[in-house]
């Protein structure tokens, strides 16, 4: 568990990039600034956080020494409470050392498929779908749906949608992989138990300052004619917009805008994520516990499993966790999984 805060390393840190900043010609090339900027904002947040802390612990020392030596029972009463208050404070802390990636501290691309099942699992992918929206609401991020393809009955078969905020990607990074349902159906009058399954792919949104080199020629566009909602202006013009990378296959789409320059620029970010995610798994092939979990994401592999039917528990396979309260995962409390996974190092 990488929470070891090494204060004077930091500092050092933050005085070297000071330095830089200071530079007479460091104005002179913007595209480092935004990086070294973010990285100098994030060292200082985190000093001045565990500075507090520190500050904080002692404080607690100090009183809780005179709260003895005096027998004073609502003194001590109050050492425990900030006790309560400094434990919280430092457990949010080894959470965000924990975000240390290179692209940890972008907002995030999520898409959901639904598995194999029709309407069962058209369903299962929109309740992932409230399930992350709910999380995004809770943090204070926002959200943008760069393309959605409904269901045949209910449901959707695919969404695809950023959540920005600060570490979006660094946190939802937890949730690739294919989700589990187990519940009594809806959709099946004779009452029987159904297991559904969908996946999850989160990507990073990338910055300015990175730079993904695509070659026209190894596009094909095109357009078409947006389906759903979204109003007469939408089904009659050729504004959604469908991006294949020849070279490696990958399709994605946006018809969620009516100007089809619009959906072709989101369309683009998502292709450009995407092939920036490829290449970084390539580059870091010899990571065997990113490139087996990347191979695990299977239909019957899944990372978690929700059961509504016959008990309600829902459980992270990766780390043996298990919360009762499914329901309550279900309305967006998915932290408690997030932090567990990223302080087991299992990402």
């Amino acid at each position: 568990m990488r929470t070891v805060f090494d204060l004077d390393s930091k500092r050092k840190r933050l005085q070297k990039l000071e330095k830089i900043i200071a530079g007479e010609s460091f104005w002179d090339n913007p595209d480092q600034n935004k990086a070294i900027l973010k990285e100098r904002t994030q060292l200082a947040s985190q000093i001045e956080t565990f500075s507090a802390l520190s500050k904080e612990l002692e404080d607690c020392n100090i009183l809780l020494q005179l709260a003895e030596e005096e027998s004073d029972a609502e003194t001590l009463d109050e050492v425990r409470r900030q006790t309560r208050d400094l434990e919280k404070k430092i457990h949010s802390l080894s959470i965000d050392l924990m975000l240390d990636g290179d692209q940890d501290a972008s907002n995030a691309i999520v898409s959901i498929n639904a598995g194999a099942g029709g309407t069962e699992a058209q369903d299962w992918a929109e309740m992932l779908f409230r399930m992350y929206s709910r999380w995004i609401e809770r943090r204070g991020f926002s959200s943008e749906i760069i393309d959605l393809q409904p269901g045949d009955e209910a449901g959707i078969k695919s969404v695809t949608f950023t959540a920005k905020g600060p570490y979006a990607y660094g946190y939802l990074k937890t949730e690739s992989g294919v989700h589990r349902l187990v519940r009594i159906s809806p959709f099946n009058a004779s009452g029987k138990r159904h297991t559904s399954f969908a996946s999850v792919f989160v990507y990073p949104e990338l910055d300015n300052e990175i730079v993904v080199d695509i070659d026209e020629k190894d596009l094909r566009i095109d357009v078409f004619r947006a389906s759903g909602a979204g109003g007469q202006h939408v089904n009659k013009t050729s504004s959604a917009v469908r991006i294949t990378h020849l070279p490696t296959g990958i399709v994605v789409q946006c018809q969620q805008e009516k100007s089809q320059h619009r959906n072709k620029d989101l369309a683009m970010k998502v292709l450009k994520a995407r092939l920036y995610q490829l290449e970084k798994q390539k580059q870091e092939a010899e990571m065997q516990q990113l490139h087996e979990s990347k191979e695990e994401i299977a239909w019957g592999s899944q990372i978690r499993s929700y059961v509504l039917h016959p008990y309600q528990m829902a459980k992270d396979h990766r780390i043996n966790m298990e919360i009762g309260n499914v329901n309550s995962v279900l309305d967006g409390n998915i932290d408690p999984f997030i932090e567990s996974v990223l302080l087991s190092g299992k990402t």
